[in-house]
């Protein structure tokens, strides 16, 4: 979607296309590579935390002299900066060295680093992109600022890699498991991100029906799925279908770039942002500061200085699920605990044994777990994750029962009445059917006055 800073390309098409509901087949997980790794559809850093990236894009091959960005970002509580690179062929190359001070900037201010190429985007419709195995080409030629860094950088091989042409973009599979496949030949263990065709927003669902195949040609296991959230995303139904189809599938997921406006289409921000907190899904917004081309309205900032946040800065780093109320810086520079916001969240990864209990009832049951993700005067943010005991579950029913006057306002992902004090949730029609150990999560946000203690749930299998 960087047409939006340079100006060039045709518009998106705001169509999204019908598609056939694929089947995901979970592979066996495989030897872990160093640094970052994916368990069970989950990001866990250098140390097996649990990682969720919350950050913002900065446009660093264009404005190569703001490394202050670094310190201003984190300044407003990011965990994650997405670092704009080029490999010479549209824009002027990020050399080895430049590279390394970057991944340096982003270790002092305690940032994991995404590193992109940017000379990809729109490949098959904007005439000067390269391929995705040329951009493989550029990081082999910088490995030596990469080497050794896998607990701090994440590889996005190539933004937005493919345009809308229909038959390039086709390709997208095949391209994608290639360039995989030479980046592991050529010795890199970090964890890879790539992104979606169509302009990062795979409307023809290509990425979303062929993840599983992508994910499975990495011998290390250690890819992660990137969609871009634009104007193809601007109902809660496309993002939470989109989204929750990975969950479902234990595929490794974040939203890679996303905006609270754009020309082709209103995008539905709120929705992207509650629905990622609740899933434990990544974020990372459009942009820092420097757009043009007409969608200035994408800076956080103005003129990159972090006392002048625009709407869309306020909207994602002090606004509801924003970036300030729920980053956790990771776990390799906090000495092995997640720091802010002090919420507990339970282990998300997918167990691959037997859990050492049996659940109540033999073979079949669930546990679920209650955590606050946000609290503010009178009112607050829940997440419950539901996880199936030793046997697969076609269904769940969480009760409990609030002790101080607390009451729902608000909730998704689940089916939630309330009688009094009394709470019942059950699942919706995508969530309920859980693998042996598989879990699922579902949000909520609710009253309190005075005191606004944990209650004790109780999980009903079906």
């Amino acid at each position: 979607m960087k047409r939006r800073i340079y100006a060039v390309g045709s518009a998106l098409l705001a169509l999204i296309a019908a598609a056939a509901v694929s089947l995901f087949v979970v592979a066996p997980p495989a030897q872990a590579a160093a640094g970052f790794t994916v368990s069970g559809g989950r990001l866990l850093d250098a140390r097996g935390n649990e990682f969720i990236m919350r950050g913002v894009s900065h446009p660093h091959t264009w404005y190569a002299s703001q490394t202050g960005s670094f310190a201003n970002i984190k300044s407003l509580g990011a965990n994650t900066v997405r670092v704009v690179l080029s490999s010479g062929a549209r824009w002027t190359q990020n050399s080895a060295s430049d590279v390394a001070n970057v991944i340096s900037l982003c270790k002092t201010n305690r940032l994991i680093c995404v590193l992109e190429v940017h000379d990809t985007t729109g490949y098959g419709e904007e005439g000067a992109a390269i391929t995705l195995d040329q951009a493989v080409s550029y990081w082999i030629s910088v490995q030596s600022a990469l080497a050794g860094q896998e607990n701090y950088v994440i590889l996005n091989i190539g933004n937005e890699p493919f345009g809308n042409n229909e038959s390039v973009s086709a390709t997208w599979p095949t391209a994608t498991r290639n360039a995989i496949t030479r980046l592991r030949n050529a010795g890199f263990d970090h964890t890879i991100m790539v992104d979606a065709p169509n302009w990062g927003q795979d409307w023809r669902f290509i990425m979303r029906d062929n993840a599983q195949s992508v994910f499975n040609s990495d011998p290390d296991r250690n890819t992660v799925f990137s969609i871009h959230m634009y104007g193809v995303f601007d109902t809660a139904a496309e993002i939470t279908d989109y989204l929750g189809r990975f969950r479902s599938a234990n595929l490794p997921i974040v939203v890679g770039e996303f905006g609270h406006n754009h020309s082709d289409g209103n995008p539905d921000e709120d929705t992207i942002m509650s629905y990622t907190q609740q899933n434990g899904i990544g974020y990372i917004g459009w942009s820092w500061s420097g757009n043009g081309g007409g969608v200035e309205y994408l800076d956080m900032v103005t003129n990159f200085n972090p006392s002048q946040l625009t709407s869309w800065g306020q909207r994602i780093f002090n606004g509801a699920n924003g970036i300030r109320q729920t980053a956790r810086e990771a776990t390799v520079y906090s000495g092995g605990n997640p720091t802010t916001p002090p919420t507990t969240r339970p282990p998300t990864s997918t167990p691959t044994t037997r859990p050492p209990t049996t659940p109540p009832g033999g073979t079949r049951g669930c546990t679920a777990t209650y955590a606050i993700t946000g609290q503010w005067q009178g009112g607050f943010q829940a997440d419950v994750r539901v996880t199936a005991g030793s046997a697969a579950i076609s269904g769940w029913t969480v009760n409990w029962t609030f002790g101080n006057g607390q009451q729902v306002s608000q909730s998704w992902s689940v089916t939630l009445t309330s009688s009094g004090s009394a709470v019942t949730a059950r699942n919706v029609s995508y969530n309920g059917s859980l693998g042996a150990g598989a879990s699922t999560a579902f949000g909520f946000i609710g009253t309190w006055n005075g005191t606004n203690s944990t209650p004790t749930l109780t999980c009903t299998a079906s």
